[in-house]
């Protein structure tokens, strides 16, 4: 069954966050499109794919057959898994690229398999799995791509899901940077027996999950195949997804046509071109900007407060930090006049 996307399910759906409205101006169609209706070679390079990574293969071998399958230059994905760690890969094509910032600072959530190295009652193992959840000091591991000094990374929830024997399977929902090998070990600590991690899969990562949009590259192989040989576009556009579903999880600012080509140049946004916004950013948060048609046009940090923005009458609301679209998209404002 084909999957058909529209602005609102690919932006709003789950939105808690009210929208507030500034203006009632509309949006002129001559200019840009609606994400959902690029076509398949804009897509290769403003979509992003929600790949199920294979155990085996490192993450950069998993982005690199892609390119080859997609025949582009560019692509690469939004966190690093352990070659035999499966599970979410957001892999991004072309300029799509990006947003992949977003992406690696998002929450991650994994489902865990935990071997511990001695007997050990279920109810201690449930209460110090507790004690682990919230702010936990970790060291990366040797093999860490990143320098190996202490910081603080975030548990925000950890389930049991069943203890078998010595081994316990579990959910783990944590800050971006937590690493779960080193997480197992330190249970093992406090359970004075040692423990190690058997088996680990990503199921989240931002606003991507198992359960919807997730593919194979055999299934992505097999839509391209089918592309080509029957001109059939839904199998691919099936699994490439509008990049803009890559940053649902982040505050949005909507402006007028008017200021699109001047954020394009890398010009802050001031009042004046804010059509809606909303209302969940604070001061120096990284915020979306999308046209009227929810196109994504730049990356910024809002220079003051969703819930001040209404009562403001003048001034900068978010400076320009990374340009997705292109310029020339719209009309300068001196070429409309």
């Amino acid at each position: 069954m084909a999957i058909t996307f529209s602005p609102q399910q690919i932006f709003l759906e789950n939105e808690k966050d009210d929208i507030i409205t500034l203006s009632s101006e509309t949006t002129d169609f001559k200019w840009g499109k609606v994400p959902q209706k690029r076509s398949i070679e804009e897509l290769l390079k403003y979509g992003i794919i929600n790949i199920d990574k294979p155990a085996r293969p490192t993450s950069h071998e998993v982005v690199s057959y892609i390119k080859k399958i997609l025949d582009i230059p560019k692509a690469g994905h939004s966190g690093t898994l352990d070659p035999h760690v499966t599970g979410v890969l957001p892999v991004a094509l072309g300029r799509a690229t990006r947003i992949l910032n977003t992406l690696l600072l998002a929450g991650k959530e994994y489902v865990c398999n935990m071997r511990i190295h001695g007997e050990v009652e279920e109810e201690k193992i449930q209460s110090i799995m507790k004690e682990y959840v919230g702010d936990i000091y970790q060291r990366p591991p040797v093999r860490a791509s990143v320098k190996r000094v202490l910081r603080v990374r975030r548990i925000y929830e950890v389930k049991i899901i069943e203890i078998k024997e010595r081994e316990v399977l579990f959910s783990i929902k944590c800050q971006a940077g937590t690493y779960i090998r080193k997480f197992c070990h330190d249970i093992g600590q406090s359970l004075s027996c040692g423990a190690h991690m058997k088996e680990l899969r990503r199921i989240t990562t931002g606003p991507f999950n198992e359960d919807k949009f997730l593919t194979t590259l055999q299934d992505l192989y097999d839509a391209v195949e089918w592309y080509k040989e029957e001109g059939d576009e839904i199998p691919l556009r099936n699994i490439i997804l509008p990049m803009e579903y890559g940053v649902k999880h982040l505050p949005k600012i909507f402006v007028k046509d008017t200021s699109i080509d001047t954020l394009c140049h890398g010009a802050p946004l001031a009042l004046p071109g804010v059509s809606k916004f909303t209302n969940n950013f604070q001061k120096g948060d990284l915020i979306t900007i999308f046209s009227l048609k929810h196109e994504l046009i730049a990356l910024g940090e809002a220079q003051i407060d969703s819930d001040k923005l209404e009562e403001k009458e003048q001034g900068l609301i978010a400076s320009v930090k990374k340009v997705l679209m292109e310029r020339n998209t719209y009309p300068s404002q001196k070429k409309e006049k």
